[in-house]
């Protein structure tokens, strides 16, 4: 295979975009290997069909963390995508931009990326479909839909809910000001699911310089002394190796890209050599600082029709998919969380600690392993929920084998510091005032989870630790600073002593963003191609 100028590993949120963009340069030879399928299914491009790909060993890894420690030793099941577009085919599909306050931080250790500069690139990712505003990007390749005019009416008592407590209700939370209780922005449009593959190198805009591979999973990176020079992978049984004349990228995600690190011999020495790994450079922080948000719903059966009035009956599915269909709206073209929001713990806070979210349907009755989003229960119910933002707990990868088709070994290490404990049990309280207000009195009949027994701190966080899941925001494994010492690439996005190596994706965040971080992961995407293409310059 011809040599590249560009090899990128992993087709998800920000390597789908970074391919783009780079083969936007005619003069330039890009090479995208993807480890999952093309992103053709219609369960991806169907909004709602993402509780279909929950579980669906096609297009997800499927991971699971070892017993977590402060969980009672439960596995949490982290959910990854593996199909052109990564988790932003499988998602969701909320568009949260973060906090400004949040690339602030990232600035304390690595200055290029602070607000004022990573607000350009969320403008160049949108197509608002919204209200105008001058602080949001009408012409990007990615569709961002506000759907308040579309979700359930039973969305409209917990906004109303939310301002009774004193949260404004805010129309754009990715505008000036994010505080407030909202409906979620969709990564949307015209009824289809909107991922990074789509909007970047879907087939009928790929650019002629870009070659796409997918079912290509890469092993090793190839070396010449401490310069990566290319990369080894298998595409069925078939090894190939292949070159570049520039550099390669890792954009293999939070989880897989440290993986693909510890396989070529970099990161901490001891675990290479515990698995027969020559050491090529000892980077102890590869794999660590692991950062991901985890939440807690309350299930409330209700006096009004749900979605699951809807979804569950044969004729409602009937009467949705005609919907979908000739319309290209209702049920099935809009994400499960509905609405939510950012809201403060303690007014003296300098942002939001709390993401609120508010979903008209449940399916607390669902079988282990299965998320039947069409088959919800057979009673009127919502989800209120929550997780906070900033968590201060870090985990952590890593290997299981030196075999690269093995999972790695994964701990979230979740609620393991005081901090995170209190901000969990603060949004455990806020979800009993919401159930207190005239708003949602109104509609809740019974508190079904976690039920009236619980009511203290103790018992609040009994329930976090039985029932709190993963958010899947998975981030900072390979996380952005100063030197070797502290991080693993520097705000170039090198690999800090390697040359013609750089990691861009969520592992290179400093610290997890507020709000879901998709659009972050995108945007990493966006500036790290004007970085490249800036260093070819010099």
């Amino acid at each position: 295979m011809g040599d590249f100028d560009y090899i990128i590993v992993g087709g998800g949120s920000s390597g789908a975009t970074l391919a783009g963009r780079l083969a936007a340069d005619p003069s330039l030879k890009v090479l995208l290997l993807e480890a999952g399928p093309s992103d053709g299914s219609l369960k991806i491009k169907v909004p709602l069909g993402y509780g279909s790909l929950f579980y669906d060993q096609k297009f997800n890894w499927k991971y699971e963390t070892e017993p977590e420690p402060e969980l009672k030793g439960r596995r949490m099941y982290w959910p990854r995508g593996k199909v052109l577009g990564g988790s932003s085919a499988i998602n969701a599909m909320v568009y949260v931009r973060g906090h400004p306050n949040d690339y602030e931080e990232w600035a304390d250790v690595a200055p290029s990326w602070n607000w004022s500069n990573v607000e350009p690139y969320f403008k160049k990712i949108e197509s608002w479909k919204g209200e105008d505003s001058p602080v949001r990007g009408k012409s990007g390749p990615v569709g961002v839909t506000n759907v308040e005019n579309d979700v359930h009416p039973l969305t409209a008592n917990y906004l109303e809910a939310g301002q009774e407590l004193g949260f404004p209700y805010n129309r754009d939370y990715n505008g000036n000001h994010m505080e407030g209780v909202a409906v979620y922005q969709t990564t949307t449009f015209n009824g289809l699911r909107v991922s990074s593959a789509s909007a970047y190198i879907a087939k009928k805009k790929r650019s002629k310089n870009l070659k796409v591979i997918s079912n290509a999973l890469v092993t090793n990176l190839i070396f010449e002394g401490k310069r990566v020079v290319g990369v080894s992978f298998f595409k069925g049984n078939k090894e190939t190796k292949v070159l570049t004349r520039g550099e390669v990228i890792l954009s293999a995600g939070a989880l897989n890209s440290p993986q693909l690190l510890y396989l070529s011999g970099l990161g901490p020495a001891n675990e290479l050599k515990s698995h027969g790994i020559s050491v090529l450079q000892d980077m102890p922080h590869v794999g660590r600082h692991l950062q991901d948000h985890i939440g807690v719903d309350f299930t409330l059966a209700v006096n009004r029709p749900s979605l699951n009035q809807k979804l569950r009956p044969v004729l409602g599915k009937l009467m949705v998919g005609l919907e979908y269909l000739f319309l290209r709206s209702g049920p099935l073209a809009m994400s499960l969380n509905q609405a939510g929001g950012f809201v403060k713990s303690e007014p003296s806070l300098g942002s939001p600690d709390l993401q609120l979210y508010f979903s008209p349907l449940s399916y607390s009755t669902a079988p282990q392993g299965k998320r039947p989003l069409m088959s919800p229960d057979p009673y009127p119910a919502v989800r209120l929920g929550f997780n906070p933002t900033k968590p201060t707990s870090e985990g952590w990868i890593s290997l299981e084998s030196s075999d690269p088709r093995k999972s790695p070994k994964f701990v979230g290490n979740y609620l393991s510091t005081k901090e995170d404990k209190k901000v969990m049990i603060s949004g455990m309280h806020l979800m009993r005032k919401f159930l207190q207000t005239k708003a949602m009195k109104n509609i809740v009949e019974e508190e079904i989870s976690p039920g009236p027994d619980f009511k203290d701190d103790e018992s609040f966080m009994n329930f976090a630790r039985d029932e709190g899941g993963t958010v899947f925001h998975q981030c900072g494994t390979c996380r952005m600073g100063m030197d070797v010492s502290s991080s693993v690439v520097d705000q170039g996005l090198n690999v800090h002593g390697i040359k013609g190596l750089r990691i861009v994706d969520a592992s290179i965040f400093p610290r997890i963003t507020t709000g879901n971080t998709n659009a972050p992961a995108i945007m990493v995407g966006e500036k790290a191609a004007d970085t490249i293409l800036a260093d070819r310059k010099l």
